[in-house]
């Protein structure tokens, strides 16, 4: 669950910023990459470790995981949003 989870919040920071990972040909901003913070989501199966993107300017929101965000169920629907659970 955590890879899949980490894959989506990749992918959000990439249309935050406009351009992947490694295609710095097509970057258009000052903005960038700046590592992960690490976040603890606490399931009534397990608690997950994830890392969680950050950007230089500080303006990246995660919409997959919000701050404060801890259940996995949350998380879930927020990703698959036609799924029942």
């Amino acid at each position: 669950m955590s890879v899949i989870l980490g894959s989506a919040l990749d992918s959000e920071l990439d249309k935050e910023l406009g351009y992947s990972k490694y295609d710095y040909r097509n970057k258009d901003t000052n903005n960038s990459r700046n590592g992960h913070s690490k976040k603890t989501m606490h399931t009534s199966y397990e608690n997950i470790e994830l890392g969680i993107p950050r950007d230089r300017n500080g303006s990246y929101e995660p919409q997959v995981i919000k701050k404060y965000q801890n259940t996995l169920t949350q998380a879930i629907s927020t990703v698959f949003s036609e799924t029942d659970i």
